[in-house]
């Protein structure tokens, strides 16, 4: 492993590790009459459908590699983790693939839909009043019962995992001027960021966070990992209470740039994806195509764009309510 994160050796052998256990996840070419007339002349978007994934989202890659590498003694002991939704359910997806078992602790206001994901994969799951009182009850339970932390966004088997996204990606599509990528805790767009970057040095990364929680942009500036400040937006799963210094350390060194969104931006952006792709997506998957319609519209022009649609794990409660406000926005703007 260079000092510069996971090289493209690294990732390939990852690859090969995890194949058995996730899906090769497609990719569509998004061709929309609708979406080429939003869209700068030449502008070709491809969609990297990692909503199709075990789990529902890209967070099985690392997740798996994480429990993978525990020894005997430690997956006796069973893992844990912290989440408002998709990393839970893809640690409570790997542990019951990888014969372990999982206790994650998510915040009371997660999803009932994902709580009840985590459960349907035999996880114990364990309610706290928000994130930050989340991870101390998971380091809790470390302490106590002895079992393997397994982190949402940080640290080396992290970055690989979602590494072998973007190589999987350039695999499929070879040919991309751009690749842009939900930013949460970092944990996606850098090792996507670091694949795209060793294997093609021209083509940009671009991250997307929302307005609601811009603690990666906000870090990369200070170069230094911040902290959320009063964090709002409906898109959780890009909303954690802090960055860390190995995935940040990676963005910075391969990530060109990182811009924000609306939650209103994101939610049209979600009644575009289900209207004219027929996709249900969580908010932080469709922010990537709120970032090519809006603020990367002009950046993009032209060029071959990779927009990764990360996740799909939702209730239909929450989905029709932020699909019916998506489809009002649509139809309203200016």
């Amino acid at each position: 492993m260079s000092d510069n994160g996971p090289t493209l050796g690294d990732l390939s052998a990852a690859a090969g590790r995890l194949a058995p256990l996730i899906r090769l996840t497609p990719t569509w070419d998004w061709n929309d009459d609708l979406v080429a007339q939003l869209l700068p002349r030449g502008t070709e978007l491809t969609l990297k459908l990692e909503l199709f994934q075990h789990a529902g989202s890209f967070k099985t890659r690392g997740a798996l590699l994480n429990i993978m590498a525990l020894g005997r003694p430690e997956r006796q002991r069973g893992v844990t983790a912290v989440s408002a939704g998709n990393h839970a359910a893809a640690v409570s997806y790997a542990a019951s693939v990888l014969s372990t078992s999982a206790k994650v602790v998510m915040p009371e206001a997660a999803d009932p839909f994902r709580v009840a994901l985590c459960r349907s994969y035999g996880a114990e799951v364990v309610l706290a009043p928000d994130v930050h009182r989340a991870f101390a009850i998971a380091q809790e339970i470390e302490a106590h019962e002895g079992r393997t932390f397994v982190h949402p966004f940080e640290g080396v088997r992290v970055s690989t995992g979602t590494g072998t996204l973007g190589l999987e990606l350039l695999r499929q599509r070879d040919d991309l001027d751009a690749v842009v990528v939900p930013v949460g805790g970092g944990g996606l767009i850098s090792g996507i960021a670091a694949a795209v970057k060793q294997a093609r040095p021209g083509c940009l990364v671009l991250g997307v966070e929302p307005m609601g929680n811009d603690v990666i942009r906000r870090s990369i500036a200070s170069g230094q990992p911040e902290r959320a400040v009063d964090p709002k937006t409906i898109a959780d799963s890009l909303s954690p209470p802090f960055a860390m210094p190995y995935s940040l350390g990676l963005i910075r060194r391969y990530v060109d740039d990182v811009v924000l969104v609306s939650d209103e931006a994101i939610e049209q952006a979600m009644y575009l994806l289900f209207s004219r792709a027929k996709l249900a997506v969580e908010p932080a998957a469709a922010a990537a195509t709120a970032a090519v319609l809006g603020p990367l519209r002009e950046r993009l022009a032209g060029k071959r764009v990779g927009v990764v649609v990360c996740g799909t794990n939702i209730g239909p409660t929450r989905f029709s309510t932020h699909l019916a406000r998506g489809e009002g926005l649509w139809l309203t703007r200016g």
